[in-house]
């Protein structure tokens, strides 16, 4: 019985939380791995796109619950989601259109486009809380529980309870679903085909025929979309704060890295090792060694390696080990 609270405890506290956020990150770490892929740089921007996407959708959410348009048990978000596409797109291919192709004419170096993307970084970190707020803004709605952790210990008659919560639930299977779409696009379409050939050799793709301009504008569609839904299911499971957006770069690129830069399964692999390493770091073990252990070993504190609050310094850290030992990632980089 103990192994089993112990099971559950660790259901709750590190396994549930760590699949949902993984999955936030490989969303995340998908679109820096496309742009890094095709365009050949490395957008620093990417976080904030991720906030200005879900700004948008915040804020369509917030005009249908004052219409009373709801999900019933779903959050309305999921309603207002492509409206938050379309406005990201929006604003992106704005962005190419003033900005990147200048330097895309120019052959400028990736070094430069890199600052460049740092600049469109502070831009849209500032519209974003120009337009609404820089404090927690709250729109999740609809069931907030799957499975409480009452309902199972009333089921299982367990001391420990498991609570999935609706958001959760929500991030993994609509992350299964986009990176679905995303391989099936890639390797199937035509378009997503001229977009690997154009990553893998820009010079061969053109004497192919392959419009690059249109393989630009796809890249920018897919990335909104990803950014956008990365950061509207980070907004249900958390909350929505722009600096929020602005510090999950770090992770994002991390995971983006340690997979492989450049390779869109790597992103999906690094986002989950980021998350399981950040959650079992920063968890207090004592609960669960309480459990397995016998009374005589139990520990009397936490057994925390990290304190919440350096959570960030392990993606840190693990981006350093990676950049060392292994700088192609855990999937060799380069390759779309």
């Amino acid at each position: 019985m103990d192994l089993l609270n112990a099971i559950v405890a660790l259901s709750n506290f590190v396994l549930v939380p760590a699949i949902a956020y993984g999955s936030q990150l490989a969303l995340g770490a998908l679109g820096v791995t496309l742009i890094y892929g095709i365009l050949r740089f490395s957008n620093f921007a990417h976080g904030d796109t991720m906030a200005f996407g879900a700004m948008v959708t915040i804020l369509v959410t917030w005009w249908f619950q004052s219409m009373g348009i709801s999900l019933g048990p779903l959050p309305t978000a999921l309603l207002a989601l492509p409206f938050g596409i379309l406005g990201c797109v929006a604003l992106l291919l704005l962005t190419d259109r003033m900005v990147y192709r200048f330097y895309r004419a120019q052959k400028a170096k990736p070094v430069i486009l890199v600052i460049v993307s740092m600049g469109i970084m502070f831009i849209m970190n500032g519209l974003v809380r120009f337009i609404i707020g820089p404090n927690d803004q709250r729109f999740a709605d609809g069931e907030r529980f799957i499975v409480s952790a009452r309902e199972f210990k009333a089921m299982t008659g367990l001391r420990e309870g498991l609570a999935i919560k609706t958001s959760q639930g929500i991030t993994v299977v609509t992350a299964v679903i986009v990176v679905a779409l995303l391989f099936w696009f890639l390797n199937r379409t035509r378009t997503g085909k001229s977009m690997r050939a154009y990553s893998d050799n820009e010079d061969l793709a053109l004497l192919s025929g392959i419009n690059p301009e249109r393989v630009v504008m796809y890249t920018w569609l897919i990335v909104a979309a990803l950014a956008t839904v990365a950061g509207v299911l980070y907004g249900l499971d958390k909350s929505f704060k722009p600096f929020t957006y602005f510090q999950l770069l770090l992770p994002i690129f991390a995971a983006a890295i340690v997979g492989g830069l450049g390779n869109p399964l790597g992103a999906i692999a690094g986002g989950f090792v980021i998350a399981f390493s950040e959650v079992t770091i920063t968890y207090a073990w004592k609960k669960v060694a309480g459990y397995v252990l016998p009374e005589t070993l139990a520990p009397d504190g936490l057994v925390q390696l990290l304190s919440t609050d350096y959570k960030l310094a392990v993606s840190f850290v693990i981006l350093l080990i990676v950049l060392l030992f292994r700088p192609t990632g855990l999937f060799k980089g380069k390759s779309v």
